[in-house]
């Protein structure tokens, strides 16, 4: 599957930061219940956290690639 998409706006590092600390906090409880995430997951988590792509496109990206 493709993951590529045109560029988005820059995002403030404010909102950088935030997505970020969301991203960790769900990478941790991931962790607690014994899993790991793929290195897709993961690649599309950079690119959230960047401001390349939106939560939703991120979600929307992992169900097509996971096809649920």
């Amino acid at each position: 599957m493709n993951i590529t998409a045109p560029k988005k706006a820059a995002i403030s590092n404010l909102e950088r930061t935030r997505r970020k600390a969301a991203v960790d906090y769900s990478r941790g409880s991931v962790r607690l219940e014994g899993f790991v995430l793929s290195s897709f997951a993961e690649e599309l988590n950079r690119r959230y956290i960047d401001g390349e792509i939106t939560r939703r496109e991120k979600t929307a990206l992992l169900l097509a690639h996971y096809k649920l």
